[in-house]
């Protein structure tokens, strides 16, 4: 019997990435995959720039994007011919280090994520599945068998299920699993192609009822296709050979591709689903596990990653005795809001991407491609479509975790706004996974006094930092005033204030079972 803090069920990006956070903090787990190793195809390939913050966090993020391909435009085409673009290289420029969608395979992705956990002397669990498990109120016991057939027992303390969207942990649980399928086969292809439109933008077909999309990836011609089939095709997606996709492309595009190469195909069905929790007792999901999107927006795995990075460290405090057990329920309280936003988000793309209603296909196709690159010149549709598309702009603001006295430019839950201080990211003081009490314009005796209370009380669970109210700042947050921000370690906004004192801090510190 192998005993634990946490066993992970499914090594995926999902699955991986919580690894990765468990690492930080000193966390023991056993994570386990049924497959053979880190997947060998690209699935998704979209990787947001909230992921990028988190991965930069651990010296992952420029890695990551050395092994991707930045869509630095979007072009929009009907019967192959261009009828309009947009420059999407500056859409996040001075909201985020990493103001772009990066394209970069999932294969790659999970080899990077892998190799910093093997790096750190843990591994996966090849080859094993999960058979059963028991939750008894004071550690799961979860029964694994090896691919030699034999079994054996792991303990551990918490259980997570990132075991995808057919998730057996979800099902032993007795969770739902509310949504719709949508009315479509998707396809997805990664393809050599040879055309004359280039390979530095993301390319979208308008059809009448279809979505047709074109994903650059590094390398020479290397393409990602994602596609649907018009309503009404019945086939069972296991019977559709790679030629009545490219049949389909082709009537769609109105012209003949010039393919050379087919790596990897697959046809499937979308759901648009999620959980009615995202825990039961000592037991809880994340990513595919909790729930699945539509690929419109590449939000599913980013999602998935910020599942986990919101859990652990939930988990950790717990584990380590640092906090109360019912902070665990602000991981349900405060993903599954975001899941459940995320669906209507996702579906209202998808919507408008592929529907066959006559009004909205006319927009889409003879509006939305010529006036799209006009509407990215305004600032304020630039940022607003980044915050939602990069995953920045998620908030648990009015959630459990978050507290707020004073008028600001944002809100406690939000997610702490990057700028630079002296030509340096401010994310660069906020790597350590702990958490981050910033006193921007405090004096050296309310630093003092703040300094002496918190470190009576929490001791090396927090940095505290005297910072300069600079333009940037004030710019940020709306603030002309001295006020203090207390930063989970996940680097949301816990606490908000423009009361420099102590007696306040401590209080919320003490409501929201911290220590």
């Amino acid at each position: 019997m192998l005993k634990t803090d946490v066993v992970i069920i499914g090594a995926g990006p999902t699955g991986l990435a919580l690894a990765c956070q468990l690492i930080r903090y000193g966390i023991d787990f056993v994570i386990i995959d049924k497959k053979e190793g880190t997947t060998p195809f690209s699935r998704a390939i979209g990787v947001q720039a909230r992921t990028l913050e988190i991965y930069d966090q651990i010296g992952l993020a420029d890695d990551l994007i050395s092994l991707g391909h930045t869509a630095e435009k979007v072009k929009f085409l009907k019967d192959g011919v261009v009828r309009g673009e947009a420059n999407l290289s500056e859409l996040g420029v001075g909201l985020s280090p990493f103001p772009f969608v990066l394209l970069v395979e999932q294969g790659l992705h999970e080899e990077l994520l892998y190799k910093f956990i093997t790096d750190n002397k843990q591994d996966v669990l090849w080859r094993h599945e999960l058979l059963s498990f028991t939750d008894d109120g004071d550690g799961v016991s979860a029964n694994i068998k090896r691919a030699d057939g034999s079994e054996f027992t792991v303990q551990a303390k918490y259980l997570v299920g990132c075991d995808g969207a057919k998730s057996d942990v979800r099902h032993a649980l007795g969770l739902t699993f509310e949504g719709d399928t949508v009315e479509r086969l998707f396809y997805v292809a990664d393809v050599e192609l040879d055309w004359p439109h280039g390979h530095d933008a993301l390319q979208i077909n308008l059809g009448e009822n279809t979505l047709t999309a074109f994903f650059p990836l590094k390398g020479e011609n290397r393409w990602r296709l994602v596609g649907t089939f018009p309503e009404g095709h019945k086939k069972d997606e296991s019977d559709i050979p790679y030629e009545e996709i490219d049949a389909q492309i082709e009537h769609d595009m109105g012209v003949k591709l010039d393919i050379k190469k087919v790596n990897w195909f697959s046809v499937y069905n979308v759901h648009s689903r999620a959980v009615n929790a995202f825990s039961r007792g000592r037991c809880l999901v994340a990513g595919d596990a909790a729930h699945i999107h539509t690929p419109a927006g590449a939000q599913g795995m980013n999602t998935g990653i910020q599942d986990g990075y919101n859990l652990a460290w939930k988990l950790a405090l717990v584990l380590q005795n640092a906090a109360d057990e019912t902070l665990l329920a602000t991981y349900n309280e405060e993903r599954l809001r975001n899941a459940k936003n995320l669906l209507s988000t996702t579906d209202r793309i998808f919507e408008f991407a592929a529907s066959d209603e006559w009004l909205v296909s006319f927009v889409r196709n003879n509006v939305f491609p010529y006036v799209f690159g006009t509407a990215l010149s305004f600032d304020i549709v630039k940022s607003k479509l980044f915050s939602i598309v990069s995953q920045i702009g998620i908030s648990y603001a009015g959630q459990s975790l978050s507290l707020q006295s004073g008028d600001f430019a944002i809100a406690a839950g939000d997610r702490m706004p990057w700028f630079t201080m002296d030509g340096t990211s401010i994310y660069e003081s906020l790597k350590e996974p702990q958490f981050h009490l910033l006193a921007f314009g405090a004096d050296e005796a309310v630093h003092g006094e703040i300094s002496a209370a918190m470190d009576a009380k929490w001791r090396s669970e927090t940095v505290i930092l005297s910072l300069p109210l600079s333009g940037e700042v004030k710019k940020a947050f709306g603030s002309e005033s001295p006020f203090l921000v207390l930063l989970r370690p996940d680097n949301y906004i816990g606490y908000l204030s423009d009361d420099l004192s102590s007696a306040k801090l401590n209080k919320y510190i003490d409501s929201v079972s911290f220590l």
